[in-house]
């Protein structure tokens, strides 16, 4: 005799909330899922495959509850829990298939059947789990179309998951994706369940109700605290992810640049704070040298070493590449020169990293004052500026501020504005500086330098404004600039009887064009200008930026026959070692040595780089010559061509006419 259950509809409408309401939390939950990154990707996944499995099975359950068949009943535990096991692990299986952002169809066809097959094996595991005096057989028919509605539904549902995925916005659609997926449940259980046939046996007595089964309805209710806790547990773990991503450095850990801000509204009042702006020295070597995995470890290695000094009265920052900020609470100027002095000694240590000993320090500026809603940019400004100034200092030291910086710091603000105008303006103007050949007793050429006359600041020293516009990158056509009028009045001399070649300074800026050829050549074309009578002057520091390059474009402008020359040589960087690649045809003597002739040391280390020269076909050029004691002593170590006030300070065009009209004893020569 085959019986009829019967449907308590309450049960039954709670069950398919359940499956809807657990599907939604299952796809919002692995949504996540494909932006996170190591970890916290698995996390999402075991929670949503948590989540949609146990809500599959509380929904299975529920609905079981709602069943009644009026014969005693209870439920094998060991295939209740395999029947759970099957729903979590399918439901992992699938989403981590369509985990990837980018997946084709069949991914997604076979997600989808990977999701129902759970679902099948799910319900009809559960219902193997039932002990009851009745035999249990199938429809083959509706169990057939049962696999094929679960199918169908979880395609759907997962096609849409991953379509709304990329729009978070759209809550709409992930709450369609849980209705169907929930229809995909509830119309796999139910349908299922019209395809059971239960024939009782004769011997079996009929009840008019059976006693729940205590361990099933104890098991659906701890489910669904666990799917609760897990979507709970998944919504503080994005927000304390959210809460890490966007006020904590990735790269070192360290609270960042939106964590500093909320420190600063933290502590808005009379409190005296002081700031430490740490910036790495050397850095952009080892990134450009080494490469920049390198940096960033290295990077690392020095939040390693900072996070050692922050307590609850100093916390640190990473607010840029190489940047780091310290503030620190309570502050006085004796504890801000303590940790500074601390923080460098620390820094400098040596840092092995693949292979490598890297030896870097830091600058530090220190200010120090009281936080208003209005002073907090003026402290971050003004340790930013005492840190350039420790920079400028040489590196490796620290900086308090003063008002005195704070002027400078205006008025390189407002030179940088009226650089372009300077130049669109006619404000800037070249003299000339003579170089005299001691020995042959006449003037070996004239080297143009440029200065600016500003309309209000009177006269800017070049030390001044031309690491301004190396900075803006002005340098490029102001030089071209300078190049172009140098050549035309050397041209206007040439005509006029005065042959004589001139040299430009050069910057690295214009070698990273990798046009500078082209720009000689043209100009030299326009002033028509014998390539001669033009001398380029590069400092040895730029051929250390990319050696090969550098060379390659000097090659190509000394076959112009342009000569080419080292200026400040024995300064900075050594280049001793690359003399006989580098393509030049004179050194340039810094007046560092000029005016230390008297040392032993320095006379040794002049006589050993004009025997070099010498030995290198190279002329040699002492700069900074002003008395006769300087001229015997140069000539007495071998040098023989000089520059200096002694002989002529820089002139303009008109007075260089007549300073060489002045030069009775000068004879003028074709070179």
């Amino acid at each position: 005799m085959y019986i009829e259950g019967s449907y308590n509809y309450y049960i039954v409408t709670l069950s398919i909330l359940i499956a809807i309401l657990a599907s939604y939390a299952a796809l919002n939950i692995t949504a996540k899922i494909s932006y996170a990154k190591g970890k916290s990707k698995f996390f999402w996944l075991f929670s949503g495959s948590i989540v949609m499995g146990s809500g599959v099975w509380s929904m299975h359950f529920v609905g079981m509850l709602a069943f009644h068949l009026h014969v005693p009943m209870k439920y094998d535990i060991s295939l209740t829990l395999i029947s759970m096991l099957a729903s979590v692990v399918s439901s992992f299986i699938a989403f981590y298939i369509t985990m990837p952002k980018n997946i084709n169809r069949i991914k997604i066809v076979l997600g989808g059947l990977i999701m129902a097959s759970g679902i099948v094996a799910m319900h009809y595991i559960g219902m193997a789990a039932m002990i009851m005096p009745v035999k249990l057989t199938y429809d083959k028919f509706l169990l057939l179309l049962s696999v094929v509605i679960a199918f169908i539904a979880s395609y759907a549902a997962l096609f849409l998951f991953l379509q709304f995925r990329s729009r978070p916005s759209a809550s709409w659609l992930k709450w369609l994706s849980a209705v169907i997926m929930g229809s995909a449940i509830c119309g796999m259980h139910f349908t299922g369940l019209k395809a059971a046939r239960f024939k009782m046996d004769s011997s079996a007595v009929m009840g008019h109700a059976e006693s729940m089964d205590l361990f099933l309805l104890y098991g659906v209710t701890i489910t669904m605290f666990i799917i609760l806790f897990v979507s709970w547990g998944a919504i503080y773990f994005e927000r304390h992810m959210f809460e890490k991503m966007a006020f904590h450095d990735s790269l070192t850990g360290l609270p960042n640049r939106h964590e500093m801000n909320r420190f600063f509204e933290k502590h808005v009042g009379n409190e005296k704070i002081g700031v430490l702006f740490l910036d790495l020295d050397q850095f952009k070597a080892i990134n450009d040298t080494l490469g920049h995995d390198v940096g960033d470890l290295l990077v690392q290695d020095v939040a390693i070493r900072i996070q050692q000094f922050i307590t609850p009265a100093q916390q640190a920052f990473r607010i840029g590449g190489d940047e780091f900020l310290f503030i620190i609470t309570n502050c006085s100027m004796e504890k801000a020169e303590q940790l500074a002095k601390q923080l460098l000694g620390n820094i400098k240590k040596v840092y092995h990293i693949h292979g490598n000993e890297l030896y870097v320090t830091g600058s530090i500026g220190i200010s120090i004052g009281l936080i208003k809603n209005s002073s907090r940019s003026t402290l971050l400004k003004e340790a930013d500026t005492a840190m350039y100034k420790a920079k400028s200092l040489g590196k490796n030291q620290y900086c308090i501020y003063n008002d005195a910086m704070g002027k400078q710091e205006v008025r390189k603000m407002e030179l940088e504005k009226d650089i372009q105008m300077a130049l669109d303006n006619d404000q800037f103007y070249i003299v000339y500086q003579p170089k005299w050949h001691v020995k042959e007793n006449r003037l070996y050429g004239f080297e143009a330098l440029l200065r600016w006359e500003h309309p209000t600041l009177g006269t800017v020293s070049p030390g001044e404004f031309i690491p301004i516009t190396e900075e803006t990158g002005l340098i490029i056509p102001i030089t071209k600039w300078v190049l172009e009028n140098a050549c035309q009045q050397c041209k206007t001399w040439q005509e006029q009887g005065i042959i004589q070649p001139i040299s430009v300074n050069l910057s690295i800026k214009l070698f990273q064009l990798e046009s500078l050829t082209e720009m000689v050549q043209d100009i030299l074309n326009k002033v028509n200008l014998d390539p001669h009578l033009l001398e380029l002057e590069i400092t040895e520091s730029m051929v250390l930026h990319d050696i090969n390059d550098v060379i390659f474009q000097l090659q190509s402008i000394r076959s112009l026959g342009v000569r080419i020359s080292m200026d400040d040589f024995g300064t900075g960087y050594s280049s001793i070692g690359l003399l006989d690649r580098i393509p030049i045809d004179a050194l340039k003597l810094d007046c560092l040595f000029t005016n230390n002739l008297n040392t032993p040391s320095k006379r040794a280390i002049i006589n050993a780089i004009v025997l070099m020269a010498e030995n290198l076909q190279l002329d040699v050029i002492a700069e900074g010559v002003e008395n006769q004691e300087h001229i015997d002593d140069l000539m007495q170590l071998g040098c023989q061509v000089m520059q200096g006030y002694f002989y002529g300070k820089p002139m303009r065009a008109e007075q260089v006419e007549k300073w060489i009209a002045n030069k009775d004893k000068m004879s003028l020569s074709f070179i």
